[in-house]
């Protein structure tokens, strides 16, 4: 019992850092890439919090399944690099005495992953859908940003603001390029605001500036100056999101057994039942020679993590194309490494078993 318990106490205290490392490594990654994509136009500033933490929630099986392994491996091979398992096998205990603790712990994790995967991580993707659907259909005025240039939907506007005032929510130094039919407008202002009409309408207002127009390469232009000068804001209609398998609820899916739905079910399925076999097989993995390399095993490990899941998105795959039953895809990539399991710990054991006959 107090081994169990010192183990189980390992396992969980590895498993928090390694967590808490791979979620760091994981939102830094995400908030890159929507950075970019924030720096390009193509996603508002304001979003990229909002779209941070449904994409964590939605890897966030994946990344517990991964922490689960690597915490067992750690573990088991600090065991080796201390000399822990030549006690351990000079008590006469098998290598297979550690199925016990390490199912006590990985089981409860699998269940954990089970339920991100089947209901949390299609709400996160679908609430991510819907929340870039709605910034998609924000009116043209709401896109724009300060010290940004900003292309309307239909391409035919660009806007420019230099500044945007809190205390009275007015812009500064408004620009505005309009193409249409050949005509090209250009409209700049000091100063700009947003009014609302008592019919609901609402007005961009732009006060004491200058608009040009013409034809691009002839000298027919005309310069209107003004005080006041108001833009109807067309209101856009928010449209439905695509429904995809990825953001259907699991119990949708079980309804309507397309292929698409059964791929989506055999990844969400199996990402708990590889969190359990993947505890399992570092434990044959995790040996190491304290006079040898201690980095071969960690590697090996790695890429079978890697070599495992993108084996799940092979099998999703071909369930979803039809190219594959998903009564044998939801079970084979599962199967093989149950196999690969039995070989690895026959491979471990041979040794005790030559050394005893």
């Amino acid at each position: 019992m107090i081994f169990r318990r010192a183990a189980l106490r390992e396992f969980a205290s590895t498993a928090a850092a390694v967590s808490a490392a791979l979620v760091v490594i994981l939102v830094t990654i995400i908030l890159i890439r929507l950075l970019s994509q924030a720096a390009g136009g193509r996603v508002p500033a304001d979003a990229v919090v909002a779209l941070i933490g449904f994409s964590a929630l939605n890897h966030l099986p994946v990344v517990l399944a991964l922490s689960t392994f690597i915490a067992v491996l750690l573990s088991l091979t600090r065991s080796y690099r201390d000399s822990e398992m030549v006690v351990w096998f000079a008590s006469g205990l098998p290598l297979t005495a550690w199925l016990n603790p390490v199912l006590r712990f990985a089981i409860p994790v699998a269940l954990v992953v089970g339920g991100m995967s089947l209901f949390l991580s299609p709400w996160a993707q679908g609430q991510a859908a819907e929340y870039r659907k709605q910034l998609e259909n924000r009116d043209e005025v709401s896109q724009v940003s300060p010290g940004m240039f900003r292309e309307s939907a239909s391409a035919q506007r660009v806007f420019f603001v230099e500044s945007v005032s809190t205390d009275d929510g007015k812009v500064r130094n408004v620009f505005i390029n309009q193409t249409q039919a050949g005509h090209q407008s250009v409209t700049v202002s000091a100063e700009g605001v947003i009014e609302q009409a008592p019919n609901g309408d609402r007005f961009a207002v732009l006060l004491n500036g200058r608009r040009y127009e013409g034809e691009p390469g002839t000298a027919s232009f005309r310069v209107t100056r003004f005080d006041r000068y108001a833009i109807r804001i067309e209101p856009r209609e928010v449209g439905e999101i695509e429904l995809t398998p990825k953001i259907t609820q699991t119990p949708d899916l079980l309804a309507l057994p397309t292929p698409a739905n059964l791929g989506e079910l055999s990844w969400r399925i199996g990402l708990p039942v590889a969190t359990v076999l993947l505890a399992l097989l570092a434990i044959p993995l995790s040996f190491v020679n304290p006079r040898a390399g201690r980095t071969n095993n960690m590697l090996f490990a790695v890429l079978t993590f890697a070599a495992y899941v993108n084996f799940m998105g092979i099998a999703q795959a071909w369930i979803s194309q039809g190219k594959m039953s998903p009564h044998i895809g939801l079970w084979v990539v599962h199967a093989f490494m149950f196999v690969l399991l039995l070989v690895l710990f026959g491979w471990r054991l041979a040794p005790n078993l030559r050394r005893s006959q």
